[in-house]
């Protein structure tokens, strides 16, 4: 029987580590060498639905690897449905999705659930969304002064659409409503594309939607009436549109969609996406193409957005202790 020696053995063993340092595709395939799914926590054609299929093509474009990403929608339960699903996968680089403000903050503050903005591993903020109110362009009322106005007069009849308890809309419209002191009717759906739906349609008196979700309805066609943006200044994309500062009620209120996985992410896999990322949202032609959607960028790396989160947390817990808005 045929043996071979010793130190040839050795040798061959050596050779062997060599050329799998050499080479690390021996070893392990580089990543991805699967579709990545990427969650949305909402139903198809809104803002975050949008900026979520523009920021997949651009980070399999950063990525490389022949990287591909399939964007998968979640609605429901305020996008509890779509953050419980993320928070749940497995940490390997395979499902990762956009979580959103104020609802991933508020709804754990609210009720028992299984996820939490510090259960994620955080790839970074894209977008900073102004709220708003528009109503549809036949509508008398034409800025927020005639709308409290009405509200007063009329109690309850002003109906208006969000995407949910607790989201960005509902909590912008509950402040109205004290600061004006005033009555609406609260008309929840799973999904910004709903709501425009509605308010094209006069199903409701008042969409409270994003700044930019608004305009892009606008510019597709819908003849809206903006009344006033929540941002402390006015926007760059609505300098038209009065704050509601401006008009005498303190509302500041917008919506962060940032990208996240689930929590342990492989320390390379992690880097990789992060980097993907921020590549994505510095592309000019990513710039370029969320402008014409009226999607206002604001990038926010891992440890920047993480401590922006722990702000804005502690803000909607002192928020319910002197406005609980499950029972608005």
């Amino acid at each position: 029987m045929n043996r071979i020696p010793t130190m040839l053995r050795r040798s061959l063993a050596a050779m062997t580590l060599c050329a799998t340092a050499i080479v690390p595709g021996l070893a392990h395939a580089a990543y991805p060498e699967q579709p990545i799914k990427m969650v949305v926590a909402y139903a198809t054609g809104g803002g975050t639905d949008i900026i979520a299929r523009l920021m997949a093509q651009y980070m399999q474009k950063h990525m490389g690897n022949n990287a591909s990403i399939v964007v998968m929608n979640r609605p429901g339960a305020g996008g509890a449905i779509g953050f419980t699903e993320v928070v749940n996968a497995k940490p390997d680089g395979y499902t990762i999705g956009f979580i959103n403000t104020p609802n991933v903050l508020t709804i754990p503050i609210e009720r028992k659930v299984s996820f939490h903005w510090s259960n994620y591993d955080l790839l970074g903020n894209v977008v900073d969304d102004p709220g708003n109110f528009s109503v549809h362009a036949d509508t008398p009322i034409k800025s927020l002064g005639e709308l409290a106005a009405y509200a007063k007069a009329n109690p309850g009849a002003v109906t208006y659409g969000t995407t949910g308890i607790g989201s960005d809309d509902h909590l912008a419209a509950l402040m109205f409503e004290r600061a004006a002191g005033v009555k609406l009717t609260h008309v929840p759906f799973k999904g910004g594309a709903e709501v425009h739906n509605a308010i094209a349609s006069k199903q409701i008196f008042m969409a409270a939607m994003n700044i930019g979700e608004a305009l892009q309805y606008q510019n597709g066609g819908t003849p809206l009436r903006h009344l006033g943006q929540m941002s402390d200044k006015r926007s760059n994309l609505a300098a038209n549109v009065p704050t509601f500062k401006e008009q005498g009620f303190k509302v500041i209120m917008a919506s962060l969609r940032g990208i996240a996985a689930p929590k342990g992410l492989p320390p390379a896999v992690r880097e990789q996406l992060v980097n993907a990322v921020q590549k994505a949202v510095s592309d000019p032609e990513f710039q370029a193409k969320a402008s014409n959607y009226f999607a206002p960028l604001r990038y926010l790396a891992p440890a920047a957005y993480a401590a922006e989160l722990k702000e804005d947390e502690a803000e909607f817990q002192q928020l319910w202790q002197v406005m609980p808005w499950t029972d608005k």
